[in-house]
């Protein structure tokens, strides 16, 4: 019989913190998958899509807020973030980076299950993306953040692969200049529309049949562009 508990990963290095949430999410009828650092949350994102997760700010070899992209390009699950960070602008560079809510260490249990109640409410039905997807002759794995043509490695600078992921994680949608240019520069770039066009020619150099002849980056005049598989 299968597991139909939603999926919870839990990235958090103290042990004990780590102990604490994972008895509390059980309280709340959730599957908890542990992960002390970065590495082994993406790991885990390579075999099951969570339904939740539940990231710490401060990783032994990385930042959260870096999960927090990553997921955020490939998955619609909600993101709770866990910090001991309290200022203001932590707070809110979490949020721009497409995580929902945002609980302060300490914090009590009850809190963290309403919040987790709260998240799981909204989130989509199903969850089920996949990290990895193809398009032409490209694969690419956003939780390796690898872009592979043919077969081989090509190398995206990150400005070329926050682009990438943004427009692959709404294909067939048209997306404005200005909704690209915040998500992948900034707020203060949004009437640099010059940047985007220069951004997208390297993405069809790179990943098109024929540059000159995009089949999967389209340009729609006067509004935006497009992503098609």
């Amino acid at each position: 019989m299968s597991d139909q508990r939603p999926t919870v990963l839990l990235v958090e290095d103290e042990a004990q913190i780590r102990r604490f949430v994972g008895l509390a999410l059980a309280d709340e009828g959730c599957a908890a998958v542990e992960c002390g650092s970065l590495s082994e949350a993406r790991a885990a994102l390579r075999l099951r899509a969570p339904d939740l997760a539940i990231v710490d700010l401060g990783l032994p070899d990385g930042s959260g807020i870096e999960l927090v992209r990553e997921l955020r390009g490939w998955s619609p699950a909600p993101i709770l973030i866990l910090s001991a960070r309290s200022e203001e602008h932590d707070k809110i560079d979490a949020l721009d980076a497409g995580a929902d809510d945002y609980l302060c260490k300490p914090f009590g249990v009850g809190e963290l299950r309403a919040r987790v109640r709260a998240q799981l409410r909204r989130r989509p039905h199903p969850v089920g993306t996949s990290p990895q997807m193809s398009f032409g002759k490209v694969t690419v794995d956003l939780s390796l953040r690898q872009v592979t043509r043919a077969g081989e490695p090509v190398h995206l600078t990150p400005i070329e692969y926050r682009l990438l992921a943004t427009l692959i994680a709404h294909p067939g949608q048209v997306l404005t200049q200005r909704k690209l240019l915040r998500e992948v520069w900034g707020p203060a770039y949004v009437e640099s529309s010059h940047y985007l066009r220069v951004y997208v020619g390297h993405l069809r150099q790179k990943l098109e049949d024929d540059p000159a002849r995009p089949r999967h980056f389209l340009t729609e005049t006067g509004v935006g562009y497009r992503f098609v598989a």
